[in-house]
């Protein structure tokens, strides 16, 4: 199997492997943070239309939530530390690319390879760490490669910013190309040669991942477009009236297929595997519009100008990054169906003070809620990795990794179609665009606000519902 290349020789090599799949960690969350402060300058120069820029950030997301599954099942077949490096050298050339567009056209195509980069380094890193990590010590390790992905998410706007002001857009992307030729030399060095002659591998489920694929391509896109197109727009619901269908259609195939893509017992037999994935997916959907529509809150609502928005937003990923750490090593301790409980508790309360901000909420008030969001989050998602990551067996490490991922990029994408579309419910037609033109008037603000309110109350209940999905799952197994 390809865990012997992924056996541990030692102390020094188990942590080295560790701080390598860190990289991937930090590099995939940051370029999906990065582009959204580059926008505005990458517009005039590409000529972007307003479904442009959309596709700019969307294409990267999609193209990680359709190829994260499909990588994830080759990597567990092969060895998954070359399919990292290979996800490196993928985001690497995609980095390179995207920086020399000069059209719409190839910056979307260049964003599209780079998710497929993301999606092997996604499906990929948390297997290796629980891998080569044993048991008694998979939550700290698995917690300090999740705060390499809150660091990404921290960097990604300031980085931005500084890079465009100074160096210009294209920097965002060329900043990848030193890290990436470093982290694929660094893990060329960590490569051990196969000890002998894999049997034939199955073969691939091409069918069951064209299903998925457009199960999500169905679901994903009209909920990402649906503030641009309008919820009224027939190809939304014609879309999302497909995705059901692709659904049952992607199920039925894989209870029959030799070699599934997903083996359906993880979801039919497994209570831990199964409620752990609903409730990372009822996270995602909670948490990730937040600091969208929270941006927007400070920015329209309460007046503050962009750079103090910024600042504020950064309580909640950097107090994710600094404690999940510590969330892990504690689930090591103490199991990690309590912490990722409380956690999603604490993420609720969280939502609830937001909600209750109104129009005259002070900076400290703000900051201490996404404080809160911060600590609930942080003792969410180690616990429940880690969780999730034990519950299978080693051969399936891969998949189990990349289904996670794709819960993530999914509740990303309902959290901004579902609590988006709230938030903007009182603006009329034109939602955000009218609100953008209206900056400041009473009007729009009041609309928004009441709009944000509702979101935050929404999202408060589905981290709550997260909670049940954490408290039921029941003690589970870990292997």
């Amino acid at each position: 199997m390809n865990l012997q290349s992924e056996a541990p020789a030692g102390f020094d090599r188990r942590w080295a492997l560790l701080a390598l799949t860190c990289v991937g960690a930090f590099m995939a969350p940051l370029d999906g943070s990065i582009v959204a402060v580059a926008l505005p300058s990458m517009g005039p120069e590409l000529h972007l239309s307003f479904a442009a820029s959309m596709w700019v950030q969307a294409a990267y997301l999609l193209a990680m939530a359709i190829l994260l599954i499909p990588l994830g099942r080759l990597a567990d077949q092969g060895d998954r530390l070359r399919y990292y490096m290979a996800g490196i050298a993928i985001f690497t050339v995609g980095s390179l690319t995207a920086a020399l567009s000069g059209s719409a056209a190839s910056l979307v195509l260049s964003r599209v390879v780079q998710g497929a980069g993301g999606a092997l380094l996604s499906a990929t890193s948390a297997a290796i760490v629980t891998a080569v990590f044993p048991g008694e010590e998979r939550g700290r390790a698995l917690g300090i490669n999740v705060m390499a992905v809150y660091l990404g998410l921290s960097v990604g706007p300031p980085l931005g910013g500084l890079l465009v002001d100074h160096l210009g857009w294209p920097w965002i992307f060329l900043v990848n190309l030193p890290v990436g030729a470093a982290a694929f030399v660094w893990g060329w060095t960590l490569l051990r040669p196969r000890e002998q002659a894999r049997a034939q591998a199955p073969k691939a489920d091409l069918m069951g991942a064209a299903l998925l694929g457009a199960f999500l391509v169905c679901l994903i896109v009209p909920l990402t477009f649906s503030a641009d197109w309008g919820w009224r727009a027939p190809a939304v619901w014609i879309l999302l009236g497909l995705a059901p269908l692709a659904l049952a259609a992607f199920l039925r195939v894989e209870s029959r297929a030799p070699a599934p893509l997903v083996d359906l017992d993880l979801l039919r037999r497994n209570r831990l595997f199964a409620a752990a994935n609903l409730a990372a997916l009822l996270n995602y959907c909670a948490l990730y519009a937040i600091s969208v529509l929270t941006a927007v809150h400070l920015q329209l609502v309460l007046g503050h100008p962009a750079r103090v928005a910024g600042w504020v937003m950064l309580g909640q990923p950097l107090m994710q990054a600094g404690l999940s750490p510590l969330s892990g090593r504690l689930s090591d301790r103490m199991g990690s169906r309590t912490l990722a409980t409380a956690g999603m508790v604490i993420v609720a309360a969280g939502m609830v003070l937001l909600g209750l901000m109104g129009r005259d909420a002070s900076i400290l008030r703000v900051v201490a809620a996404l404080a809160l969001v911060g600590l609930g989050m942080a003792a969410f998602s180690a616990p429940n990795t880690s969780a999730i990551m034990g519950s299978v067996e080693r051969r399936q490490l891969s998949v189990a990794s990349a289904f996670l991922g794709t819960m993530r990029v999914t509740g990303q994408a309902l959290s901004v179609g579902v609590l988006g579309s709230i938030a903007a419910s009182r603006l009329g037609p034109g939602g955000w665009g009218l609100l953008l033109r209206h900056a400041g008037g009473n009007a729009a603000a009041d609309a928004y606000a009441w709009g944000y309110s509702a979101a935050m109350f929404t999202g408060a209940f589905l981290a709550l519902m997260g909670a049940w999905a954490s408290l039921a799952r029941g003690a589970g197994r870990a292997r």
